[in-house]
């Protein structure tokens, strides 16, 4: 079953059969349903000119939502029967939902449209029976606000696009070195100082450009609140990222006393404005842990998701080799080196997550020292930290940066616009497979599911965006949702073939996406260097 263009597991009756969705079209809610009624009414209707009233369950013109505990969790039954209209049936609310999605994608590209072409106008939909359910339970999208600031109206567009390819995780990168774009109100300065910077590296790597506007922004707690509604009305869940204890140069530039003050003068440092490793990290101290439990208090407070995730990657240790603070608290607490005392640091944020109800998920360094109980895995290097992770006993999320990271460049020409890493086009992102062989039944279980990856670095506007996660994120989605063949064995030209209509839909969404034949002449960035890898990338 394809997620991205359903076609019908059985079909009943012959399909010169259909039926029509008119002004009269009625719509009818069973009891939990009312997320994807609403749904229903503002967008599809609204695309389509329908206004959907509430009718009779035995209306013949109707579209009919039911809950049915014989479906899994997610999964759907939708029936489009002559005589009868649409009914969907889902195992749970979200499942309804998902059944809703298909239906929008049998309608056609102007069931996607914010406003209708011809209101009013009948819209027909052969007789089919469609069943669906998803693969895996986490169908992410990690959006990197951090690097460059997404306001909060793009982030609603993400999530209603991670809606209608049946996402539903938005992993929000929140912190980093170049900015703090969340409000914490017992802490003020984390936006105050910490979301803006002065200027910003333009490209990446040894570029000499550099635009001197600042740049920056955040979220307000109201604006948060209104990002995990609108999620939670289209069943996906945002899970929030604040890093520790590395890409956190932000947060000391707004609060020196956090880094490691014994080996630098960090009164001087302010928010980064180039890319990379940075080696200004927080220092291990109690207070640095009490600061963040009262940043994670707040976090909480705002996020209902299970998972908080807490990066954990990319910590250089060398200033904690230096400092004596640092070597102090090693001996004091027994450890062997820094990796175990970045272990300590994040075990203490594991305890202290579930003891709340809650749980750690962190980058695979957090494997290196040992990992707590609970604690789960975002597998980036490869698969090695996954498959470690799982064996273990922990949860693992699959998101590899040699195959799913949109930040790389979709081809090999001089035309791909600031060309970062290695060469992943939309049949590499087709073909990723998020389960490697070397799990047996029991560790598969452990695999949570995938996400794709997008970081921002060199994309400054929401077009640059679009252009990099589209149309890589439709393959991906596929592959998150549908139980597919081996990735040799997968069918890209029936897949080439159904996006043909998908762009159809992605141009009714505004979505600037990198055409098949490759960026159009607004989309390239001449002269501007990237970081490209060259070569295949390795299979780790």
């Amino acid at each position: 079953m394809s997620e991205l263009i359903p076609a019908p597991r059985a079909i009943e009756g012959p399909m010169r059969c259909a039926v029509t969705l008119d002004r009269d079209t009625t719509l009818w809610a069973g009891p939990g349903t009312g997320t994807t009624e609403r749904w229903l009414r503002a967008t599809l209707g609204a695309a389509l000119g329908l206004p959907l009233p509430s009718g009779p369950q035995d209306a013949r013109n109707s579209v009919r939502l039911h809950l049915d505990d014989t479906l899994g969790p997610e999964a759907y039954r939708l029936g489009v029967v002559s005589g009868r209209g649409v009914e969907i049936r889902g195992g749970d609310a979200a499942g309804v939902f998902w059944g809703a999605q298909t239906l929008r994608q049998l309608l056609g590209p102007d069931a996607f449209r914010r406003a209708p072409v011809r209101p009013g106008a009948v819209h027909v939909i052969p007789h089919q029976i469609v069943e669906d359910a998803p693969r895996f339970a986490w169908r992410g999208l990690l959006l990197d606000v951090a690097r460059h600031f997404m306001p909060k109206d793009g982030v609603l567009r993400y999530l209603d696009l991670l809606a209608a390819h049946k996402l539903n995780v938005l992993h929000l990168h929140l912190t980093d070195d170049q900015g703090w774009r969340i409000e914490i109100e017992r802490y003020p300065g984390l936006t105050e100082v910490g979301s803006w910077r002065a200027r910003t590296k333009i490209g990446h790597g040894a570029s000499p450009l550099w635009d001197e506007k600042p740049h920056g922004g955040y979220y307000t707690q109201d604006d948060i609140r209104e990002i995990v509604a609108h999620a939670a009305e289209r069943h996906i869940t945002v899970v929030p990222e604040i890093d520790v204890p590395g890409h956190s140069q932000a947060a000391i530039a707004a609060y020196p006393e956090l880094g490691n003050t014994d080996v630098i003068d960090t009164t001087a440092l302010s928010v980064w404005d180039t890319w990379g490793i940075n080696p200004n990290v927080l220092a291990p101290t109690d207070s640095t842990l009490r600061f963040y439990e009262g940043v994670f208090e707040e976090v909480l407070a705002l996020f209902p998701s299970e998972f908080i995730h807490i990066g954990g990657d990319e910590c250089p240790k060398e200033q904690w080799r230096r400092s004596p603070a640092a070597q102090s608290r090693i001996k004091e607490l027994g450890l062997a080196d820094e990796d175990e005392l970045q272990s300590w640091f994040i075990g203490h944020f594991a305890k202290w997550l579930s003891v709340r109800g809650r749980r750690l998920i962190g980058w695979d360094e957090i494997l290196e020292g040992g990992l707590a109980e609970g604690a789960a895995v975002s597998s980036w290097r490869g698969y090695a930290g996954g498959i470690a992770a799982a064996r273990a006993g922990h949860d693992v999320v699959m998101c590899p940066s040699q195959h799913v990271y949109l930040d790389h460049r979709q081809a090999p020409g001089e035309d791909e616009p600031v060309p970062i890493g290695y060469v992943r086009t939309l049949e590499d992102v087709y073909r990723f497979e998020p389960v490697p062989p070397e799990l047996d039944e029991e560790q598969t279980r452990h695999v949570l599911g995938a996400q794709a990856n997008v970081w921002t670095e060199v994309m400054d506007d929401s077009a640059r965006v679009d252009y990099q996660t589209f149309p890589r994120l439709a393959a991906f989605a596929e592959v998150a949702w549908s139980a597919l063949p081996a990735p040799a064995e997968r069918d890209f030209t029936g897949f080439e073939r159904r996006m043909a209509a998908h762009y159809r839909r992605l141009d009714a969404l505004g979505v600037a996406y990198r055409p098949p034949a490759g960026p159009r002449p607004w989309q390239r960035r001449p002269g501007v260097l990237g970081r490209p890898v060259d070569g295949p990338p390795p299979n780790g």
